[in-house]
Formats: structure tokens, C-alpha cells, sequence
């Protein structure tokens, strides 16, 4: 008997009235109640959800881009500051309104803060994640959550607790068919043709080492750093401020004139703007700042030195209120701090460890049998490894220990996942449904979940979610 979890249902089902003509193409699994048991991941596509500190990432398996691709961060308004309509990408929960998406998110209003469900990767405010995904349904996926199985990812280091509330929320609240929790690390890997392999993921909150053997995440050796993309915006924003340089958001501005290089800006400032929230204003700031970051800066192939940097071709950068100015060694000088803390003002050397110090020493806590396979096999992925010259510092700093870095050009913040990698047959024998026994009433997923091992050469389509530079 087949006890694997696995997702079967009647001939009945809803979804096949909605098929239209002709019957569905169905994979006999497991028997139901009634004796009939079929498989349905052929017959609605399962949803992938790719939720990170920066964007949320939402779409079909095997489709070449996610329906939805949107901030984590949402703004937040007492109910009866926001009025009584309900406008696009407003959601109303419990006396507060939740302004979700890009374009609900950039609208200024009185008072309204900005927040983000999750904190070290993992989810900490509940009623603002249910808001994003009534929001990913309602508005990107346009589809009865009931109809779709779907595969979530999730941090490493998540909890066992955290895990089994979000599984309850998911079974009982959208009443989804199947579910799975995957760790990003196994999915990444994956992605990139490989079982096993030691996963440099450097996003907007921080950089992680996560080793992966055989489809298992080895949890002993994973080393974090908060070097990464909001690292770097503060030393924008540190940069700026030497400078005397405003950020000035662009919702702030009505009108700007041309001025000469390194002139004093000529804008005119909007007229009866509401009284935003601190937070919300930073948080436009830092798009700013962030649109500098992905511009300007580049990593030096070789440790920073000055003299070197200075003789560096400058690139010219305007701000929105139309200050502008060339950038010279300071675009060197400020991602040098993600592979040498040393060089940044206000910190010891000695507390963070740079990226090449990450990756060595997560290999160092693993079993010496298996680190030449780690060593060979270093992926990067993340919004902040799209920093230019990025890989090649870091293959520089490893190439006496290590073959050169793994790298794909389409590397980007999140997940990539793809048919050949995760077929229909593997995922099926790994969703889970409410019918499946636990010890606590639901699936109990395991720390580190066992796939197929892939080979290396296999050459594997484009990924379900393309690049998007982010801090």
C-alpha cells in the first residue's frame, strides 16, 4: 500500500466540470473513499509561492515567469484613517487597512506606516501574511485557492512551530487540495543542475552560507552575516550625507530644471502633500537609494586600494530632484565592505565575517569527506550578487581553494524552479494533504526534504522567476 503523501479525489471533483469537453488526463494514485483515486497535478497547475524579506514571488510551475512580483513590505492604516471604499490592492483585516503592490504601496497618505510580515526570513506577523496572499489570489492568480496545490518555500532555519501553522493556515483557512514546504537552498540547488552544493545566497537583510548534500540542507553548517543589500544602502545613505547630497523622493517633487554638474538642485516641492509616516518616507528614500546601488557601484576584482580605485573610470549618476555628479573610487569603496569589514568606518574586522569568510567557513563545519564536493560546486543567487563584479571577487578569493564559483546569468533574488528539476512525479509523492496522519494533525516536514539527484551536464529550461535587481 501506497503511504506517501500524495493528492487524490472522486471523479467528481469540481475541477473536472470546469475542464469543459473531454475527460481529464489524470495519474492513478493512492484510492479514495469511493475506490477512485487520481492525481491532480496535471490538471490544475500547482502554485508556487517564493515569499522573501524584499518581494514576493508568485505563479504556475513550469511557467517562464511568476503572475505575481511584488514588495514584501506593505503600508499599514487604522480602518477608519482609510475611509469606507475598498481601492486595488487594499486589504481590510481587523481595523486595519493593508496597502499591498507597488502601485497601493507608493501612494502617499496620512499616516500610513510601512511593515513587512517577516523578520529573519521567517513569517512573524500572521494577519499582514494572509493579506498578501489573499492579495496574490484575488488580484495575480485570479483563481479559488481550493483548486491548486502548492509548493512554498522557506528559510532554512525556520521553525518546526512556525511550519506547522503556517500548514494549518493554508489547509484550513484556503482549504488548498495539496501542500509543501521546501528550503530555498534544496530549490536553488536544483535549479542550477546540482543535488549537492554549498548555496551563497546574499539578499536585502543578509548573506547566508547554506551547505546542501544529496538534497539535504545541512543545518551545523549554516554561517549568516547581515552583509548584504540594506548593509550597503546604509553606506549609500552614509556616503550621501558626506556629501551633503538630499534624497529626495520623487513623490515629493512637482517640477526640477536642468543644472550643471555638481550644482545645487533647482525642484519645486508638491504642494499639499499629506502628512506621511516616517517610516513610509524612508522607505521611499531608500528606492532611491537602491536605483544608486544598482547603477554605480561595483565590486573591485581585487582587494580595495585606493590609488588603484582613483584611476578607475567614474560613472555619472542624476538623483530625482536633478543633482548630479560623477562617482569615482566610492562606488569601489562601498560594496568593498561585503568582502572586507575592515574597510568600513565604524565596524571591527574582527565581528562580521566577509562573504569569502562565509562560504569557507560553512564549509569548514562540514564533514571533511564531502567538502571538495562543496567546494566545487559554489552557487550564488540573490538580488545583491547582481552587483557587478560580484562573482569575480568572489571566485578571485576562492581560487586557491576552490574551482570557479558556480554562476548562471539569470541569477536573481528568490527561487528558480523548473519541470526537469522538480517533475510532476517527484512533487507528487511530496505534497501533502489534511488526510495525511501526523503526530500534531499535520504533515510533519522534515528539516531537510530528500530529491532526486540531478545530473550536473543536464542542460534545464529557463526559470519560473527571472532576475529583478534589488538592494
Amino acid at each position: 500500500m501506497d503511504n506517501s503523501p500524495g493528492l487524490w479525489c472522486p471523479l467528481l471533483h469540481p475541477i473536472y466540470k470546469s475542464k469543459g469537453a473531454g475527460p481529464p488526463s489524470v495519474i492513478p494514485r493512492r484510492p479514495g473513499p469511493d475506490g477512485q483515486g487520481f492525481h491532480l497535478f496535471h490538471e490544475v497547475g500547482a502554485l508556487v509561492f517564493d515569499i522573501g524579506s524584499f518581494s514576493v514571488r508568485a505563479g504556475y510551475a513550469g511557467e517562464d515567469c511568476p503572475k505575481a512580483d511584488f514588495p514584501t513590505t506593505v503600508g499599514l492604516l487604522a480602518a477608519e484613517e482609510g475611509g469606507g471604499l475598498e481601492l486595488e490592492g487594499e486589504k481590510e483585516k481587523k481595523g486595519k487597512i493593508f496597502h499591498i503592490d507597488t502601485n497601493a504601496l507608493h501612494v502617499p497618505r496620512d499616516g500610513a506606516e510601512v511593515m513587512s510580515p517577516l523578520k529573519n526570513g521567517m513569517i512573524e506577523d500572521w494577519e499582514c501574511f494572509r493579506a498578501i496572499l489573499d492579495h496574490t489570489y484575488s488580484k495575480h492568480v485570479k483563481s479559488e485557492p481550493n483548486l491548486h496545490p502548492v509548493l512554498m518555500s522557506e528559510a532554512p532555519w525556520n521553525t518546526r512551530a512556525k511550519r506547522e501553522k503556517l500548514t494549518e493556515l493554508m489547509f484550513e483557512q484556503y482549504n488548498i487540495p495539496a501542500f509543501f514546504l521546501c528550503k530555498t537552498a534544496v530549490l536553488t540547488a536544483f535549479a542550477n543542475g546540482r543535488s549537492t552544493g554549498l548555496v551563497l545566497d546574499s539578499g536585502a537583510t543578509h548573506t547566508t552560507a547554506i551547505p546542501v548534500h544529496d538534497g539535504y540542507v545541512l543545518q551545523q553548517g549554516i554561517v549568516k552575516s547581515p552583509l548584504a543589500g540594506d548593509f550597503i544602502s546604509m553606506q549609500c545613505r552614509e556616503l550621501f550625507q558626506e556629501m551633503a547630497i538630499d534624497i529626495i523622493p520623487p513623490y515629493m517633487i512637482a517640477a526640477k530644471e536642468p543644472v550643471r554638474e555638481g550644482a545645487p538642485p533647482n525642484w519645486k516641492k508638491k504642494e499639499k502633500l499629506p502628512q506621511v509616516s516616517k517610516s513610509w518616507h524612508n522607505y521611499m528614500c531608500n528606492e532611491v537609494i537602491q536605483d544608486f546601488q544598482a547603477s554605480v557601484l561595483q565590486v573591485s576584482d581585487s582587494p580595495y586600494d585606493e590609488q588603484v580605485a582613483a584611476q578607475m573610470p567614474t560613472v555619472h549618476y542624476e538623483m530625482p530632484n536633478g543633482y548630479n555628479t560623477d562617482y569615482g573610487a566610492e562606488r569601489l569603496r562601498i560594496p568593498e565592505g561585503l568582502f572586507d569589514p575592515s574597510n568600513v568606518k565604524g565596524l571591527s574586522g574582527n565581528t562580521m565575517l566577509g562573504v569569502g569568510h562565509v562560504v569557507t567557513t560553512s564549509i569548514g563545519m562540514c564533514d571533511i569527506d564531502i567538502r571538495p564536493g562543496l567546494y566545487g560546486s559554489v552557487i550564488v543567487t540573490g538580488g545583491n550578487t547582481l552587483l557587478q563584479g560580484f562573482t569575480d571577487r568572489l571566485n578571485r578569493e576562492l581560487s586557491q581553494k576552490t574551482p570557479p564559483v558556480g554562476d548562471r546569468p539569470d541569477r536573481g533574488p528568490g527561487l528558480a524552479l523548473q519541470d526537469p528539476v522538480l517533475p510532476p512525479s517527484p512533487i507528487a509523492r511530496l505534497l501533502a494533504t489534511r488526510a495525511d496522519p501526523s503526530p500534531c494533525g499535520f504533515p510533519d516536514f522534515p528539516t531537510s526534504s530528500p530529491v532526486p539527484s540531478r545530473n550536473p551536464g543536464v542542460c534545464f529550461p529557463q526559470p519560473l522567476f527571472p532576475p529583478r535587481a534589488c538592494g
